[in-house]
């Protein structure tokens, strides 16, 4: 696959999401970036500002992701609009590749976990680097193999923590690589 048929979806945060951006314009990949009214992302190019009725479509109800996620969130409100905007990503981008950790229960740390959920939910090829194991694991049968995965979609989704290490970065750099070259 070319880079230039390709297209990245995230919401243009710092750390993994920058990161993924980044790589894609030095290869050529288009990116589309997701936000809401009054959030202003690290990474701004190609915005997509969605409105309040597009928000909506991917609402969900916070005792779903709590059960989900399996984890309780103190101010969900606040984390709503975030979640609404991972559903407009994972919805796009067919492929999901995440940069973060995944926990002993299976779902990925923080609020990029509900990607990881989404994309189980949604049947879409799903991989996670975990910087603490530092190693790429994908999502198969209902587990987490270790794998190097490829770009092999023509959308994808790249996503993760905003406290990206020095291996979570070469780790989405190297992806590009192989995948690209």
């Amino acid at each position: 696959m070319k880079p230039e048929e390709c297209t990245l979806y995230h919401s243009g945060l710092r750390g993994a999401e920058a990161t993924f951006g980044e790589c894609a314009e030095r290869w050529g990949v288009k990116e589309v970036i997701f936000t809401y009214e009054g959030h202003l992302p690290d990474r701004a190019k190609n915005l997509v500002v969605l409105s309040e009725e597009e928000l909506k479509r991917g609402d969900i109800s916070m005792e779903l992701v709590s059960k989900m996620m399996k984890r309780h969130y103190a101010k969900p409100e606040r984390i709503r609009k975030v979640l609404q905007v991972i559903f407009h990503m994972v919805n796009k981008g067919y492929q999901v590749f995440i940069v973060g950790e995944i926990l002993p229960n299976n779902t990925v740390k923080g609020g990029t976990g509900w990607a990881a959920e989404l994309a189980k939910l949604f049947n879409r090829p799903l991989h996670v680097f975990d910087q603490t194991q530092e190693k790429w694991f994908t999502w198969q049968e209902g587990k987490w193999v270790e794998d190097n995965p490829l770009i092999s979609y023509q959308t994808f989704v790249g996503t993760g923590t905003r406290n990206l290490t020095s291996a979570g970065k070469k780790a989405i750099e190297e992806l590009f690589e192989r995948s690209f070259s």
